[in-house]
């Protein structure tokens, strides 16, 4: 009987072993705050990475990286916070592929305990420790100068979006048409497409506006995927030069784009900052202080003239 019993026990103890909800400690014993981008392929999302490693090293935390492969991957990102939540982290730091999408999984991280950084793109509720972001629409407000400027304040410009529902992205693209449609009547905004965050549905959708407006004088693109697909869109076309493109972003292709003539500018954020500063407002949460609700990274403007500037290289070098 008591060989039963002692059986039943163990069993008993191997079976809430096996329920019960993953620790939210690493092996060594620190605090563990996961850090969720919109994705990972993008050089972007690269230079985020290593800013929020810096602070983990600073601050001797442990980061668990980890986005969906695609920034449109909405219910993979849910999911990716999910499992974050049902490990117990520490802290988030989320940057929301979707404004509205992810304000229900944002909110149970709240309910239960797990303070959540917003970075990089807004997200519709309240209930965020922090975020830390550029001012996307002053980015935006910033490339229409600089294209205004180019083309004399007259012609026709396209714009390359990413996806509508992006709140960063969102933001940039209306600030360039607010300002080009306030400030320069003669330029008039004749064609708007998305690119879905992919290069090479951005470079289909430029070609695509390039063929249909043969007298195009310039093109904003949204960030670094639409960018990039923007770029090869002219060069494929003949029309480096020709067509003045103002991006968003950077990465070492583009880079040598911009260097070439290819490219006129890029509006440059600060990505490194963007994952540095996410997991030390967790840190500071830890400790007891209230982090800035507010963080502005700052937005930079890249042309061929500054780009070997220290402030520039320290931004584009980044990791």
């Amino acid at each position: 009987m008591k060989k039963l019993k002692l059986t039943l026990f163990l069993i008993a103890v191997v079976v809430v072993s096996i329920s019960a909800p993953a620790c939210n400690r690493s092996r060594g014993g620190k605090k563990v705050i996961a850090v969720i981008p919109k994705g990972v392929a993008h050089f972007f999302w690269q230079s985020v990475h290593a800013g929020a490693d810096a602070a983990a090293k600073e601050f001797d935390v442990e980061v668990m990286w980890k986005g969906p492969a695609q920034e449109t991957d909405y219910s993979g990102q849910i999911n990716i916070v999910e499992d974050a939540i049902n490990r117990r982290v520490d802290g988030i730091v989320l940057a929301p592929s979707h404004g509205d999408a992810l304000v229900p999984i944002v909110e149970r991280a709240q309910k239960e305990g797990i303070p959540v950084t917003i970075f990089d793109s807004g997200i519709s509720t309240e209930t965020y420790l922090s975020y830390v972001a550029t001012d996307n629409r002053q980015g935006g407000v910033v490339a229409a100068e600089r294209l205004a400027e180019k083309l004399g304040g007259k012609g026709k410009v396209a714009i390359l979006g990413v996806k509508a529902g992006s709140v960063s992205t969102d933001e940039r693209e209306q600030g360039f048409q607010e300002t080009i449609k306030q400030k320069y009547p003669g330029i008039a905004i004749v064609a708007f497409q998305y690119g879905d965050a992919d290069r090479a549905k951005s470079l289909d959708r430029a070609i695509d506006m390039l063929t249909a407006h043969a007298d195009l004088g310039g093109m904003f693109a949204s960030n670094e995927s639409s960018t990039v697909g923007a770029v090869q869109a002219i060069k494929q076309k003949g029309l480096a030069g020709k067509v003045i493109l103002g991006g968003f972003d950077s990465s070492p292709n583009l880079i040598d784009d911009l260097k070439a003539g290819a490219i006129d500018s890029l509006v440059l954020q600060d990505p490194f900052k963007m994952g540095y500063e996410g997991v030390k407002a967790i840190v500071d949460r830890m400790n007891g202080l209230t982090p800035q609700r507010r963080l502005d990274t700052g937005v930079k403007l890249l042309t061929k003239e500054n780009v070997d500037t220290p402030d520039m290289q320290r931004l584009i070098k980044s990791p």
